[in-house]
């Protein structure tokens, strides 16, 4: 199963500073006023080899106590529901407080794993403070300060202790297909379309698949799962509890797929919310198809798909190399082509190429561009070689690997794209010294 933290706490302890420390982003909004964070953040975090998921679940106070209050209980609640671990996150600055002590009972009633963290310990008459959470029942803590850093790594080695084993333990080991993209785009009526019946639930209404269903499925002499998610929509759209947990459902299908099916809407076009979970597949490391769904609702000209195509790798950038497909769930126009093309991503993705083709191939290619001097010091990239993991992923052994710039990188890559079959499949490439 995919590892996920949840961080809960009551407003204005640092949520949110620290979710941008663990993901290493800007993604969530931090300020002095309590209730700045209004919606859920999602992000990956790495730590001594384990990948997981981080979520921060803000919730805000607006008029009594009592709603205050049912907000945390919701939120709470939601994160116990779905995550591996919760980070319950306290001020050292303002001590105890009734709110925190409202979380503690419903951390109380779960067998869940709870990590308890004392943010704002800036100094050491707050790191002596500190103690008074003791009191609080959950028993250890760990001091951290969210703003300088203190504590994290302390705080990551304490979390990922209680990470289960990546092991897939699901009742098949077929390929799985996730089949991602905003509200009403026509996930489950493709999905329908492909299995000839209507075993899917669709109507007009945005949200109307709130969990994620699986499918086994066989085309083409190849057995894979077909799983249809809810749609991710913008997070500050996202206000009924089931919704979140369905969004939740929906990253960690995403999470345990091998190729994400990208569903979005030729009427609409290709929108920012479809930007952002293109690059949550993305920064997953899968295998990707864009299907534009409704084609048969739009008035074509000579180079209306070729404009459509140019529009979508301009916003995907720099990860272009994706297979773009035009479909009709309602005529079933093209989805079988969709599903043979998600296969070959499939394939692609599992790619390994034997390291004396590979150096064969790709060191001429750096003896004719090798990367540029640095202060008068050669840069010499002796051979190459791909890791044996899920992911395609290269090791370039060089003298002088710290000087390799990103630019070169993308130059390696277009040409491991160019000379062999990678598309639809993000590249990971490294640099070693030798």
């Amino acid at each position: 199963m995919s590892n996920i933290v949840a961080i809960v706490g009551r407003p204005n302890v640092g949520k949110s500073t620290i979710f941008n420390r663990l993901t290493e982003s800007r993604q969530a909004i931090t300020d002095e006023i309590s209730g700045v964070t209004r919606d859920r953040h999602y992000g990956k975090s790495e730590w001594n080899g384990k990948i997981f998921s981080v979520i921060d679940t803000g919730g805000y106070v607006q008029g009594s106590d009592d709603v205050f209050e049912a907000e945390i209980r919701k939120q709470v609640e939601l994160a116990i529901d779905e995550a591996s671990v919760i980070l319950f996150l306290v001020d050292a600055q303002t001590g105890i407080t009734d709110l925190d002590l409202e979380v503690v009972k419903l951390l109380r009633k779960t067998n869940k794993k709870v990590v308890l963290a004392v943010n704002k310990v800036d100094n050491s008459k707050l790191l002596a403070d500190a103690v008074e959470f003791y009191n609080l029942g959950i028993g250890e803590y760990i001091p951290v300060s969210s703003i300088s850093g203190s504590g994290t790594g302390e705080l990551l080695d304490q979390i990922t202790s209680f990470f289960e084993d990546e092991n897939d333990d699901d009742e098949t080991s077929n390929p799985k297909f996730a089949v991602i993209g905003r509200p009403n785009v026509g996930k489950s009526s493709i999905i329908n379309s492909l299995l000839g019946k209507q075993q899917n639930i669709v109507t007009d209404i945005a949200g109307t698949t709130r969990d994620s269903l699986n499918t086994d499925y066989n085309k083409f002499g190849f057995d894979f799962t077909l799983v249809d998610t809810a749609g991710l929509r913008k997070k500050k759209n996202v206000h009924e509890d089931l919704e979140f947990y369905s969004v939740m459902r929906s990253v960690r299908a995403i999470e345990h797929s091998d190729v994400c099916i990208h569903v979005i809407d030729a009427e609409r076009g290709f929108e920012a919310q479809d930007q952002r979970i293109f690059h949550i597949a993305d920064r997953n490391k899968k295998g990707i198809v864009i299907l534009v769904n409704k084609w048969d609702l739009i008035d074509k000209k000579t180079d209306t798909s070729q404009k459509f195509e140019d529009e979508i790798i301009e916003k995907i950038s720099p990860f272009t190399d994706v297979p773009i497909l035009f479909v009709s769930a309602l005529n079933k126009q093209r989805l079988l082509k969709g599903l043979e093309v998600a296969i070959e991503v499939y394939k692609n993705r599992n790619n390994k190429i034997k390291t004396s083709k590979l150096n064969q191939t790709i060191l001429p290619f750096i003896e004719k561009y090798p990367p540029p001097a640095i202060k008068g010091k050669y840069i010499r990239i002796k051979y190459c070689t791909q890791l044996p993991v899920a992911v395609p992923t290269f090791v370039f052994f060089a003298n002088l690997p710290q000087y390799i710039k990103e630019s070169y990188k993308r130059y390696l890559e277009n040409k491991l794209r160019e000379n062999f079959s990678f598309k639809g499949v993000p590249i990971q490439i490294y640099f070693r010294k030798k």
